[in-house]
């Protein structure tokens, strides 16, 4: 990327993002997909429903007002109709905003889609922004645009890196230079000569926050892609393991993952599993997202396949997950 910008949290990241996209485009809509989270700005919380047989977009929450999402596309991830749609209105669109794999649907890894996102928004002018708070340095040292081959305008990141309250917003020149007027130097005649658009926070660029982003991405660079290729095997090992458990045992649940992120697919409601491995003092996020880290130990991982086994026998013994005859 060529200019760098910090935040507080992912959340403002996007929406300093599209407020880029938009003073340098000089365009006011923006298209997202559904399923995908950017954070709880309320610009980009919105869902489509069918109201007298139309689609419309409306807010995804009470509190938050319609026009906020009026100039908001909300289309269908992966399907060559987005694609279709985003083309009918390239000449509005400031900008694409995309999870490249969402959280909570990581079976969903469209390469091609991607591929052929880059490509439209390329030649229509409109600002690519890939949404990295959670692939970014978790599937590869280069995010998920590495992992796609895919180069984003604008990418933005969080709390991965560092563990403090950040939020990273990087990209090309064209759209960053919006921050702060563009590059000039000391002591000669340059000048920032690019109008700004509004950015700040308090405690943006905290020294704490950026001191922590900076250790873990010097030790990322020291380690290596081999940290995250092992790290993304031990999880695949970890998510077999379990599947062939479950499958064995006819257990209509079963987990998929992209690199070290996994989580668990099912056509039964599983919060009683959840309550049981809870029991068992292990603990999953409300969001249901699971991820592994270099500080679990191959002790964790069996623990974790062990609490999963004992609850589904436990589960089994009380009625659930029955064995189809």
């Amino acid at each position: 990327m060529e200019r760098v910008a910090f935040s507080n949290t992912g959340t403002e990241a996007v929406m300093a993002a599209l407020r880029l996209a938009r003073a340098a485009t000089k365009r006011n809509k923006i298209a997202l997909f559904s399923g995908s989270y950017h954070g709880h700005f309320d610009g980009t919380l919105a869902v489509v429903k069918k109201i007298n047989g139309d689609l419309r977009t409306i807010p995804k929450a009470p509190g938050i007002p319609a026009n906020f999402i009026e100039d908001v596309l909300v289309l269908d991830y992966g399907s060559p109709h987005a694609l279709e749609i985003i083309k009918a209105h390239q000449h509005e669109l400031a900008a694409v905003l995309v999870e490249p794999v969402q959280s909570r649907r990581l079976d969903l890894q469209p390469k091609e889609f991607l591929q052929q996102l880059r490509q439209l928004t390329k030649e229509s002018e409109i600002a690519l922004i890939f949404d990295e708070m959670v692939t970014g340095f978790r599937i590869h040292q280069g995010g998920a645009q590495a992992w796609f081959g895919i180069e984003a305008d604008i990418a933005t990141y969080g709390k991965i890196v560092g563990g403090m309250p950040i939020g990273i917003i990087a990209g090309k020149a064209a759209y960053m230079d919006k921050i702060d007027g563009g590059l000039w130097n000391y002591g000669d005649d340059s000048y920032p000569q690019v109008k700004t658009t509004i950015f700040a926070g308090t405690f943006c660029k905290h020294p704490l926050a950026l001191a922590a982003a900076r250790c873990v991405l010097r030790y990322l660079k020291s380690q290596g892609p081999a940290l995250q290729q092992q790290l993304n095997q031990r999880t695949s090992q970890l998510v077999e393991t379990l599947n062939a458990y479950l499958k064995e045992n006819e257990v209509s649940v079963s987990l998929v993952n992209f690199g070290s992120q996994f989580r668990a697919v099912a056509s039964v409601e599983i919060d009683p599993l959840l309550f049981h491995l809870l029991e068992k003092r292990i603990f999953i996020c409300e969001g249901r997202s699971c991820f592994l880290s270099t500080a679990h130990t191959h002790e964790d991982t069996e623990r974790i396949i062990q609490a999963v086994k004992e609850s589904i026998q436990e589960m089994r013994e009380g009625g659930f997950f029955p064995i189809q005859q």
